[in-house]
């Protein structure tokens, strides 16, 4: 049933992550007659509403925050919220997930596997669903090498961090209830720009923070004598291409890799990587030298990892992933993927600003004297 007002409604899973938040921007600014819902969690309602009075006031409008659970039965709604959403809802992106290094199996099945469930129970019992995009991520291919294909998802590859496998199961979940449910997979790589000072790291920040850290005369380890393709790609390709292809009908039913046809090298990356620290002027190289080795020692890592050189091979994936049915999907649009070098120094300011802020002031604490701690910078 429309919304009166408003051509369409969207709900957007997974605020205020800054991920969610891109996509409910993009939404906003791209379709003036959008009515946008977002769901968030009581211990997030306070960001949330930050990040929604950011947005400006005609915007603002536009959306309605409902606070509940993505990962809980019904979302955590109540029973009229969830009715209601069931019966306006046009559009749903699913951009509920998390992926950091050193989330446990429990943790990683509640944030990608019961969201996913219970976001597919909304698409079945939406009566005007035209679409539910399910945001994924090329990591689902585990330890497999060679090309990989846009259907491809359960070949008996390995996974070396919960969250991949995690992820891998929430997309097989949507996969059997495509024939029910108008869903789209898309597969992004690793996200350069869907990570604000607040989110724990992943292996992409880990990697260039332990780059950006490591003296100059220290060789860093490189896979595959430094030519495995680091698979990378910035927020705003990806909020384009995802938005776009979910606004087809011919996608129903299909998965996308939104990739770099051409990925860069890890030598490549590495370098680039530097030379946008020197524009920017950054000081991460002002970071005591020892303090790269501490990123092992973070609470959590040493289930997932036991060198450097894991986090690297995390993102830098000996496989190469077609990507022949977004390329097609996108002809025409203008949406295409830019080059590592055309926002390498985004990478390093999000890198700079987790650092900034593990090293701030924490708030006076309860305890004795209630002085001031400092952050670790690799807490």
């Amino acid at each position: 049933m429309p919304r009166p007002g408003h051509d369409e409604v969207v709900l957007i899973n997974g605020f205020p992550s800054l991920y969610a938040q891109r996509i409910t921007e993009h939404v906003l600014a791209t379709n003036p007659r959008a009515f946008v819902y977002v769901v968030t969690r009581a211990e997030e309602r306070a960001e949330a509403d930050r990040a929604l009075g950011a947005l400006g006031q005609a915007e603002a409008a536009r959306t309605c925050l409902l606070e509940g659970d993505p990962a809980a039965m019904d979302l955590g709604l109540s029973g009229a919220e969830y009715r209601q959403l069931a019966s306006e809802v046009d559009r749903i992106h699913h951009a509920a997930h998390a992926a950091w290094v050193g989330i446990d199996e429990a943790e990683a099945a509640r944030a990608n596997v019961a969201t996913t469930a219970e976001i597919l129970e909304l698409a079945r019992a939406a009566s005007s669903l035209e679409a539910l995009v399910v945001h994924s991520s090329t990591a689902v291919s585990g330890d497999r090498t060679g090309v990989v294909y846009e259907e491809d998802l359960e070949a008996g590859q390995v996974f070396h961090d919960e969250a991949s496998q995690a992820r891998m199961q929430a997309e097989a979940l949507a996969r059997r209830v495509m024939k029910d449910a108008p869903i789209v997979i898309v597969r992004p790589a690793a996200v350069v720009g869907a990570s604000g000072p607040s989110d724990r790291l992943d292996a992409l920040h880990l990697t260039a923070l332990l780059s950006l850290t490591t003296p100059a005369e220290i060789p860093l380890p490189l896979p595959h004598r430094g030519d495995a393709p680091v698979h990378v790609v910035p927020m705003e390709y990806v909020t384009r291409a995802a938005c776009a292809i979910g606004r087809m009908e011919g996608a129903r039913g299909k998965t996308f890799h939104l990739v770099d046809p051409h990925p860069i090298s890890a030598r490549r990356f590495f370098e680039v990587l530097a030379r946008a620290a020197r524009a920017r002027g950054s000081a991460l190289r002002q970071v005591p030298a020892g303090a790269a080795a501490m990123l092992l020692r973070t609470p959590g890592i040493e289930r997932v990892v036991r060198s450097p050189k894991a986090f690297l091979e995390q993102i830098a994936r000996a496989a190469r992933y077609d990507a022949r049915a977004a390329t097609s999907a996108l002809a025409g649009t203008g949406i295409m993927c830019p080059p590592f070098e055309a926002y390498a120094e985004e990478l390093v300011r999000e890198v700079e600003e987790h650092v900034n802020t593990r090293r701030a002031p924490r708030p006076p604490s309860a305890s004795p004297g209630g002085e001031a701690e400092v952050y670790d910078p690799f807490s």
